[in-house]
């Protein structure tokens, strides 16, 4: 996501003197930050009229002068690339006509997986904001093959983030989208089964890791890694997943890549039993209900990208209001400072644990 350009306010550049707070208990602008237009997007939002800033003329016993801050530019969202959705929605369907194929027995052909995700993977490492995007794109009916797309894409996203080489970023994308293959085994009528699952039904839905890695596991051009991560994308940490139950070291970090992946998607999306959840909540959920059971570097890099939002923007709270984001707690990231955009009243989502950010308001609501 590229930085907007601020219309020559001359402040850009200068050295914020002191910590500057706003009847808030940490400061909104740190001392010796450099003055940028996210700062000044926070200033104005404030309401703050003049900031002290270091004057030049000495380096040795810098004197503290006020200035006046000016216009700002208004910092706007980028609009989804249309491209993307029309080329997700086609890489469901071709999934889709692959998943059926398997299901009459048919080997799985990488090159035709290949094909679909990765044309995806390069718009999503582009712009990573799709990750908000993903769970509404995502339909009941055909939830299967939607999750199996949207895990491939969110692991590339961590593992571009973790900081693996291309290739590896590519793999797991692959990995991510094969991982439920092994559904194609469970018959149809369990895995839309609306109701209590009886044992043996259950059984066979916890077999599918298994029936996914013997599906891939002659494939020469998945990296050993990959299809290890595949046969495990449902263990945890605790020793509470399946297929076998084992914990920490013996699970390797692509398995939790593809974990975390797995269930962001799948507690983000509307279910036929469930309806979706927000991604800035469901974060807040794993790291409490489900701690202990991943890994917390991964864990905390999917935070991350979740909470990585700039300044100014435009967010939907779980109360139906409107805000924009105007101050990032670097305590609580997924809970900033917002401003109603009906009536001013700015919020600290810190203090108001029974509100949250539902979505990301685009230019195109």
């Amino acid at each position: 996501m590229e930085t907007p350009e601020v219309n020559s306010n001359p402040l850009i550049g200068k050295i914020i003197a002191e910590d500057i707070f706003a009847n808030t208990k940490y400061p909104i602008v740190h001392k010796n930050s450099k003055i940028n237009s996210e700062i000044l997007h926070v200033l104005k939002s404030f309401n703050i009229i003049k900031v002290p800033i270091i004057a030049e003329e000495s380096k040795d016993q810098p004197s503290i002068i006020e200035e006046p801050i000016d216009d700002l530019m208004r910092i706007d969202i980028p609009k989804l690339n249309i491209t993307f959705e029309r080329l997700y929605y086609n890489a469901v369907e071709e999934f889709k006509k692959l998943f059926f194929d398997w299901e009459s027995g048919s080997r799985i052909n990488i090159t035709k997986v290949r094909g679909i995700i990765l044309p995806l993977v390069e718009k999503v490492l582009e712009d990573k904001s799709i990750l908000f995007s993903l769970n509404h794109f995502s339909k009941p009916k055909d939830y299967l093959y939607h999750h199996c797309i949207a895990t491939g894409l969110i692991s590339a996203i961590i593992t571009q983030k973790l900081g693996f080489e291309r290739g590896y970023i590519l793999q797991i994308a692959i990995a991510g989208t094969l991982a439920d293959c092994g559904m194609a085994k469970v018959p149809h009528q369990i895995r839309e089964k609306k109701g209590t699952l009886t044992e043996q039904e259950f059984f066979l839905i916890r077999q599918h890791p298994l029936y996914s890695f013997k599906m891939i596991e002659s494939l020469p051009a998945l990296k050993e890694e990959m299809k290890l991560a595949i046969y495990q994308h449902h263990e945890r940490l605790d020793g509470s997943g399946y297929c076998e139950g084992v914990k920490s070291e013996k699970i390797s970090i692509f398995s939790q890549i593809i974990a975390l992946a797995d269930t962001f998607h799948a507690m983000t999306s509307e279910r036929i039993y469930r309806s979706k959840e927000s991604p800035f909540k469901v974060i807040e959920m794993i790291k409490e209900s489900e701690f202990g059971k991943f890994n917390i570097k991964v864990v905390q890099t999917l935070d991350s990208l979740v909470a990585g939002l700039p300044i100014g923007t435009k967010v939907g709270l779980s109360n139906l209001e409107i805000g924009e984001i105007i101050f990032i707690n670097s305590y609580a990231p997924l809970r900033p400072l917002v401003k109603l955009v009906n009536t001013g009243e700015i919020i600290d989502l810190s203090k108001h644990r029974g509100i949250y950010i539902s979505q990301i308001v685009t230019n195109e609501l």
